[in-house]
């Protein structure tokens, strides 16, 4: 998931990103803990994609509130 993709993105597609991302991020929280992950980097994708998510979002709100 590269920034620029998200760029491209309505905001209601990124909350639908961010909303899936949380879910796959709490899955991969429930799998260690119960010692069945597979790959423990997938939560680190997870977060940072997350992430990568909030901060496209803040900066449509912050240049939709900069035109407004």
């Amino acid at each position: 998931m590269n920034a620029s993709e998200l760029r491209d993105k309505t905001p209601d597609q990124l909350r639908e990103d961010l909303a899936n991302l949380k879910k796959e991020a709490f899955n991969l929280r429930f799998q260690q803990a119960t010692g069945a992950i597979e790959n423990s980097s997938q939560m680190r994708k997870a977060r940072r994609n997350a992430a990568r998510v909030k901060t496209i979002l803040n900066e449509k709100a912050a240049s939709a509130a900069k035109e407004a």
